[in-house]
């Protein structure tokens, strides 16, 4: 089985798209409008960011969903069919759109929304915690009082990204060292993505969504918020209220990707395609991949021994 993965914020950089604006037909037929809906050239911003905007929340998300739909399309064009598909925070708008919940137009419009809510959440921070287990650093972030600190993503098996108030998440980096962890890195973000802080950015966000009516999926799509994939009732308006309420869910809860991953192994996956910039993904599932088979093997010699 093949699984579509799409990535999120912080696989951008400077220069993607160059190889896709103009091979892409369907980005062809629809750049005009694209550039109306943002209000500036999308392809001057993923080539020159000649005003640094890039890695600036309300551009990034856009720019992202857009590369990542270009590559989807130059993976179908290759016959590439997936059977099953995710993505990583902002990715997973991506995924949606492949699975034919809305058109490549309207994700745009809704995505565009939903970076400038969560790009106006200031005095927040988030921090990569290398080298510790999950159940390791929410124990840590439990002993050290520090009570304005949530795991926002669960990347790898020893990647969990700390979210929260700016001077607790700074401060807590030295509590994980002293913990075992390798490294704490602290990411280029100004507010606190998935975690409490977004509350209300969630909130606008719920209220903006109701004008918009989702399609049943065409394509299995596991949801960050439960790990799962979303269900398909026959009630189209049923099944646009489950797609909002696990979008705006996304913002300020969790997004659990190894669970994704484990998921998606226990249904028959056996090969993953990233479709965007950068391999961030194909990283983290290396990760994964390498944890499930060590407990196998651990499984097998402790089954064996008894």
């Amino acid at each position: 089985m093949l699984m579509f993965l799409f990535p999120g914020q912080g696989s951008q950089k400077k220069g993607m798209g160059e190889d896709l604006f103009d091979s892409i037909p369907e980005y062809g037929f629809m750049e005009k409008q694209v550039d109306e809906i943002l209000g500036y050239s999308l392809r001057d911003l993923c080539l020159t960011d000649s005003k640094r905007q890039l890695s600036n929340t309300q551009y990034t998300q856009p720019a992202l969903y857009i590369i990542n739909a270009l590559c989807f399309y130059q993976a179908m064009a290759k016959g590439y069919r997936p059977d099953i598909m995710a993505g990583h925070s902002l990715g997973e708008y991506n995924a949606l759109l492949a699975a034919g919940a809305f058109d490549f137009l309207t994700g745009l419009s809704i995505v565009k929304k939903r970076g400038e809510l969560m790009s106006k959440s200031t005095n927040g921070a988030m921090s990569a915690v290398l080298g510790l287990d999950a159940d390791k650093v929410q124990e840590v972030i439990r002993q050290s009082g520090f009570m304005g600190i949530d795991v926002a993503n669960f990347n790898s098996p020893t990647q969990v990204i700390i979210s929260g108030a700016k001077e607790e998440v700074f401060a807590v980096d030295d509590v994980m060292i002293k913990a075992g962890a390798n490294r704490c890195i602290p990411l280029p973000v100004s507010a606190a993505f998935h975690s409490r802080f977004m509350n209300d950015a969630s909130k606008e966000f719920d209220a903006f969504l109701q004008d918009f009516e989702f399609r049943p999926l065409n394509k299995q799509v596991i949801a960050n918020v439960t790990a799962k994939p979303y269900p398909s009732p026959k009630s189209n308006e049923n099944f646009s209220k489950i797609i909002r309420s696990l979008l705006v869910q996304q913002m300020s809860q969790s997004v659990q990707w190894v669970n994704t991953i484990k998921y998606a192994l226990s249904v028959g996956v056996d090969e993953f395609e990233e479709l965007g910039p950068g391999t961030v993904l194909s990283g983290l599932n290396a990760q994964i991949l390498s944890r499930v088979e060590q407990d196998k093997i651990l499984y097998m010699e402790t089954d064996y021994a008894n």
